[in-house]
């Protein structure tokens, strides 16, 4: 992963030279708001001057106990923020680290403004003006100046907040509103208005300690938003966009006024499994491998994946199958070798499972849980795999009365997640939903995961051998008899005779409407009698749509790179995957297969097998759910007669 070129370090000495000023704002000033309106009013607490509201200190100075003189505007964050605690007199860590990263935020901020005013002559014309020897001819220069330093103050600011603060960040998460309090007359004002609405939005949102963080990286979002926009049109900013920084003790990045996102992944902590460990689901595993491979082709510079260019990528999947199939093992070996490829190439790798734990019953709460659990897995910084198990069970049906509103939410944020009008696929993630049920899932949800993961467990008889010497261990002196362990489980073989299992349809009602069209065109050898099939599947299944279409053309291109990039580039980075995106994206072509009508018929049938095979499963759970309840309407009839009669 290179770095960003081109970039001037922020000494550490010019950015602590403001740590006095910082600390002076975080301390306390006077603003009045000029756009947004106060939330909170207060008058503050008699106390003695400079000291903390929270009882840490006690003065034995008879006679030093004043009136405040400060008004109900002043802004003291630090008083805010120690004041979540109540009156416990010792420091939360959170609330410690909170204000940390806003001194050192603001410290950079104003470095940046500084080393800004420097190169633009805005130095001189500031201290010319307070001289009174401005020319005239020269003050719009100065305004358009000062604006242009409040807005890379601003910038700086938010984007320094967040970035600190990211390491801390947790599931919870709050919604607060736009930032208004945007000032451009000068970087101190502009700061003075940033600070006095975190004040406000601190004393509203971050009610408890668990609610700090969240709230404080909320308006450092908004505020890189608001200030973001803002910039688009204001001039002389071509000092600060076209210059590149970093702040070496921080490895904070600084390039105009785009996020800088702390690029870390969790600690994952969980049992990996080895792919010869998986017995069969080969179709499954071999994608699953494929796909691990795909995802580190990933280029941070660009924030783009080749596979995502060429067509191939698998953004979104589902695997399906009976309970003990292996949909659990599945996730351990995927996770297993992202973790180990991300560890030789040393970049991040963040896992998150979305779980029936985040479905709340406060309103708008799982909705809350569901955005956090995308953002966090789509972070263009990582190398991110996010999985739904259960998701039957996590999101509801819609229309269906059984589903509660939480899971009516998650399914609207995974809907719009996976193939929204505001969905980008970098290539750098990827989603797996995972059922034992899929007939209860969404209809619109489940034609979002675009390949089909049919995870069918163990089928031939050297497949249960190979399981059941595998769980048994080494701890036995049992024979294996004329069995070679684990040959059933390579990966190639397996897999070139499951998608040739695919030529023709599985499913019965499938296999009517193959007949019917066979019998009526012939051998589906052409685009026409390719795409006569397809009408005639919809016609069979009206949810069978255009989504499906493009479902079915994805898988195709995934088959069309239907080879797995060799073990050495994931073993050696350098030969793969620290070479340019243009190097990659080369090697990748040069390994590319042409499509072929095999591919299409069997991608087709794979498709709509699953397809029919949910719709079936659906119909008979409605119908034996029809029939209970006229049983029930029955029976109670019978009893209302025997009790009347």
């Amino acid at each position: 992963m290179s770095g960003q070129r081109d970039e001037m370090e922020l000494k550490e000495e010019a950015v602590r030279a403001h740590y006095a000023g910082a600390a002076a704002l975080l301390s306390g000033f006077d603003h009045a708001p000029r756009i947004a309106r106060a939330q909170v009013v207060e008058a503050p607490a008699e106390r003695s001057p400079g000291i903390g509201a929270r009882p840490r200190f006690r003065s034995t100075t008879p006679g030093l106990v004043t009136r405040p003189m400060a008004r109900p505007e002043g802004v003291r964050l630090i008083e805010r923020t120690l004041g979540i605690g109540g009156d416990d007199p010792i420091v939360d860590p959170v609330e410690a680290v909170v204000l940390q990263a806003l001194r050192r935020a603001l410290a950079v901020a104003l470095a940046v403004g500084e080393a800004f005013s420097g190169q633009t002559g805005l130095a001189e014309l500031k201290k010319a003006n307070l001289e009174n020897r401005l020319p005239a001819d020269r003050k719009t220069e100065f305004s358009e100046l000062l604006a242009a330093e409040a807005l890379a103050v601003l910038s700086v600011f938010a984007n320094a907040t967040a970035f600190l603060l990211a390491a801390h960040a947790t599931e919870e998460t709050v919604e607060i509103g736009a930032v208004e309090e945007v000032l451009t007359d000068n970087a101190q004002l502009a700061l003075h208005g940033a600070l006095w609405e975190l004040d406000q939005d601190i004393a509203v949102f971050a009610t408890e300690g668990p609610r700090l963080v969240p709230t404080v990286l909320a308006f450092a979002e908004q505020l890189m938003e608001k200030v973001k926009l803002r910039a688009a049109s204001a001039p002389r900013l071509e000092a600060f966009t076209g210059a590149n920084y970093r702040v070496e003790a921080d490895d904070f990045p600084i390039s105009g006024f785009e996020a800088a996102r702390k690029a870390r992944g969790s600690t994952l902590i969980m049992t990996f499994k080895k792919p010869n460990e998986v017995v069969g689901n080969h179709i499954a595993k071999y994608q699953a491998v494929r796909l691990a491979k795909m995802l580190m082709a990933y280029d941070f510079e660009r924030k783009l994946n080749p596979f995502a260019e060429l067509g191939g990528f698998i953004f979104t999947f589902m695997g399906d199958g009976k309970p003990g199939t292996g949909k659990t093992t599945l996730i351990q070996m995927m996770a297993g070798l992202l973790n180990d490829y991300c560890k030789v190439a040393g970049y991040p790798f963040r896992y998150q499972n979305l779980s029936i734990d985040n479905v709340d019953s406060y309103q708008g709460k799982s909705g809350q849980n569901a955005k956090a659990f995308i953002n966090n897995v789509m972070d263009p910084a990582v190398i991110g795999f996010g999985t739904v198990d259960d998701i039957d069970q996590v999101a509801g049906k819609r229309g269906d009365r059984q589903s509660s509103a939480g899971q009516q939410e998650i399914t609207a944020v995974l809907m719009e997640a996976f193939a929204g009008a505001n969905t980008v696929v970098r290539g750098n993630c990827t989603f797996g939903m995972f059922s034992n049920y899929p007939e209860n899932v969404d209809d619109a949800l489940r034609q979002r995961a675009g390949a089909r993961f049919l995870v069918d467990g163990p089928q031939s008889r050297e497949d249960y051998i190979d399981i059941l010497a595998l769980l048994l261990g080494k701890n036995h002196a049992i024979p294996m008899g004329e069995h070679e362990l684990y040959a059933a489980q390579e990966i190639k073989r397996a897999v070139a005779a499951s998608f040739e299992g695919h030529s023709e349809p599985h499913e019965e009602g499938l296999k009517a409407v193959w007949r019917a069209v066979e019998g009526r065109v012939g051998a589906l050898d052409t685009i026409a009698k390719l795409g006569a099939y397809l009408k005639a599947i919809q016609e069979a299944d009206e949810r069978f749509t255009g989504r499906a279409v493009k479902n079915i053309t994805d898988a195709v291109k995934v088959r069309a790179m239907d080879f797995e990039l060799p073990d050495e580039w994931m073993e050696e980075p350098e030969r793969f995957l620290f070479k340019s995106y243009e190097e990659k994206k080369a090697m990748i072509e040069a390994l590319r297969q042409p499509i072929t009508v095999e591919m299409v018929v069997q991608e087709i049938n794979r498709y709509a097998d699953s397809e029919f095979r949910y719709a079936d499963k659906s119909d008979e759970v409605a119908v034996e759910a029809a029939v209970r309840d006229m049983r029930r309407m029955e029976e109670a009839k019978r009893r209302y007669l025997e009790g009347k009669g």
